[in-house]
């Protein structure tokens, strides 16, 4: 009696964990580090991610820009794209599109928080420490914004 073959494993696998892009402007010094109020930040992150090759390869990008105003002027805008390319397999299409909404972005903010704050000391700043972000939430919140765009029949107007 033989025993019926198991099906493969999922496989998840970081390849390589590098900076794609890094950008700093400081469009007002020398004279804005002598503004005494603390300015405004403003953080945004944005994740995507593409398919490399029919190997299970895949490249996934969090780019995070923090802004600092005082009043009108900036202080400050930095944008960090952190990369990985990482390597799934054996997972149906819409559990891919959750390991890359979710698994991969949270492995890849740890790199984009300690290369966003490094950046803003060596610069001269204060440092801005990014939180720990749920990518499960926003990753949901996107899934019922498609379905909701999904189910409106053609030709409605919201």
């Amino acid at each position: 009696m033989s025993e019926s073959p198991q099906p493969p494993q999922p496989q998840f696998s970081i390849e390589k964990i590098y900076l794609k892009d890094l950008s700093l402007e400081i469009p007002n010094a020398p004279q804005i580090f002598l503004q005494v109020e603390n300015p405004q930040i403003e953080i945004s992150v944005h994740n995507g991610a593409v398919v490399l090759d029919q190997s299970g390869l895949y490249e996934a990008v969090l780019t995070v820009t923090v802004t600092a105003k005082v009043g009108d002027k900036t202080v400050f805008l930095v944008e960090v794209a952190q990369a990985g390319i990482f390597r799934i397999l054996n997972l149906p299409p819409a559990e891919i599109d959750a390991v890359l909404g979710v698994l991969c972005p949270s492995t890849l903010l740890p790199y984009a928080r300690e290369t966003v704050t490094s950046l803003l000391v060596r610069a001269g700043f204060p440092p801005v420490v990014l939180q720990h972000m749920s990518f499960d939430a926003a990753y949901q919140e996107r899934l019922s914004q498609l379905q909701q765009a999904q189910a409106a029949p053609a030709g409605a107007v919201n």
